[in-house]
């Protein structure tokens, strides 16, 4: 829609079409996480729903930094959103053209019906515009808290990808005992050996991205956990799944695993970009990128003056298909300290956090960030993290904790708010959940803008229409 306008501010030397007679301007950040990312509903100023499909009582799917300001003399004005106390054009129309702010091909049914309407609607049988209303600023907006569902994929021991899920990361099967297993030399023979622990297996990946899909999910998370060799654009099969759930879903998709710069067997060299463009081309919205985020801050904090390098996955990236489409993972842990000089800014005091168990009340601690899944500890805290992340182009942040993954007890709400106010894009919480109270008071308690889940949803232990029932009977916004 934005090529549509004159310019933008975010590039003022290349002109728009000039279709539209207004400037693209940034969003402020003082009320809210820039990138506006997530659902919001769209008001119409016209009655047309016949011809456009835009409805009041829909939601559809934004991610933008920058916006057309809302001006009601502007005879392209269609429908608005309200983000914060901003209110910005979310489509504009006149006659036979028809632009939309918000992404209807992600947007769900809502956004195709938006597309089916438009397009299959004789040129003959567009109505000329009738008056339009005016829309003022509500108390509060319309922004919906999303509910993500999240698949980890690997290959199992056969080779098939498959949908598993770790406590505390370990993804194989409980040790149930020593297997006895019959020697190949011998018919007559046996002997004990080391215990074989399956990759846990929960379903096939496209398969469960549709039923999340029909269930109500807000976005779809494919996290590809396999250690690559080399890079994932010769992982043919999890292109295939990508390419497979973008056709069977219409809602957001991202794809974490392998963004980084890697080399193919054949000496071929692939940078973290060619990467994400292969991801992208497939289907995906984002990319989460891991360990690597934490290479590149690291880095970015050793050089003088914390310059930054324009190399890093997140910068390369974020430069050519803009930070919403970047993803910074993190996995940090608790590490119990007696000095309260250790990190003093980020400490967080057992007798008054708010989701300390009743063993930590007289502790305090820090988080600090980790690589290869939890593996290994790294000298940098999850604030510094976060907010290197988003000085490197990151868009969001994917909020992990691996001492609450696979628990069921609820989210590390302390480590949640800790880097939701640290940073001014939007935070996703994962790891804990096991009942939909524990979206409500995560929601509640931190402002973050999606809460996460995997296990619970693959069990079937809780659904996802439980979820956005707790929240709408918490009179948080969901997307029905």
């Amino acid at each position: 829609m934005q090529v549509l306008f004159e310019s933008s501010t975010e590039n003022p030397d290349t002109k728009g079409l000039g279709i539209v007679s207004a400037t693209i301007e940034e969003f402020g950040r003082e009320d809210k996480a820039v990138p506006h990312m997530g659902w919001n509903s769209a008001e119409p100023l016209l009655d047309d729903e016949a011809e456009t499909g835009v409805s009041k009582t829909s939601a559809y799917y934004f991610v933008h930094s920058f916006r057309a300001p809302y001006d009601p003399s502007n005879d392209w004005a269609h429908s608005t959103t309200q983000y914060g106390q901003e209110l910005f054009l979310a489509s504009v129309r006149k006659g036979n053209v028809f632009a939309t702010q918000f992404h209807p091909e992600k947007s769900g049914e809502a956004g195709l019906r938006v597309l089916k309407a438009w397009l299959s609607t004789p040129l003959d049988a567009l109505k000329a515009p009738t008056q339009r209303t005016t829309r003022t600023l509500a108390t509060e907006d319309g922004f919906i808290r999303r509910v993500i569902a999240c698949m980890d994929v690997r290959a199992n021991d056969e080779g098939d990808l498959v949908v598993t899920k770790g406590d505390q990361y370990d993804v194989r099967e409980k040790e149930t005992g020593p297997k006895t297993e019959v020697a190949p030399t011998s018919g007559s023979s046996s002997r004990p050996s080391s215990p074989t622990r399956a990759v846990r297996n929960l379903g096939k990946p496209v398969a469960l991205a549709k039923a999340y899909y029909d269930a109500g999910a807000d976005e779809i998370c494919l996290l590809n956990i396999t250690s690559f060799r080399s890079s994932p654009l010769v992982d043919q099969p999890m292109l295939a799944v990508v390419r497979a759930a973008a056709a069977e879903t219409f809602v957001p998709l991202t794809i974490g695993g392998g963004i980084k710069d890697a080399v193919d067997p054949d000496g071929t060299p692939r940078t973290a970009l060619e990467v994400a463009g292969a991801y992208f081309r497939a289907g995906a919205d984002k990319v989460s990128i891991g360990s690597e985020a934490v290479v590149a801050v690291e880095a970015m904090l050793a050089r003088p003056g914390q310059t930054l390098s324009g190399t890093s996955p997140m910068e390369t990236i974020s430069h050519v298909y803009g930070r919403q489409a970047v993803v910074v993972s993190i996995d940090p842990r608790k590490v119990y300290v007696t000095d309260s000089a250790d990190h003093a800014d980020e400490l967080v005091f057992g007798n008054v956090a708010i989701s300390a168990r009743p063993d930590e009340r007289d502790k305090m601690w820090w988080y600090q960030a980790t690589t290869q899944g939890g593996r290994t500890n790294r000298p940098l805290s999850v604030v510094q993290l976060a907010k290197g992340a988003e000085r490197l182009g990151a868009g969001e942040i994917l909020l992990n904790s691996i001492d609450r993954d696979g628990t069921n007890i609820g989210y590390d709400l302390d480590l949640v708010r800790l880097v939701k106010n640290a940073v001014k894009i939007p935070v996703v919480a994962s790891s804990g959940a096991g009942k939909p109270s524990d979206f409500v008071e995560v929601f509640e308690k931190t402002g973050v803008e999606a809460a996460l889940a995997a296990g619970i949803f693959h069990r079937k232990e809780v659904q996802i229409p439980d979820v956005k029932t707790a929240l709408e009977e918490a009179r948080i916004n969901v997307r029905k």
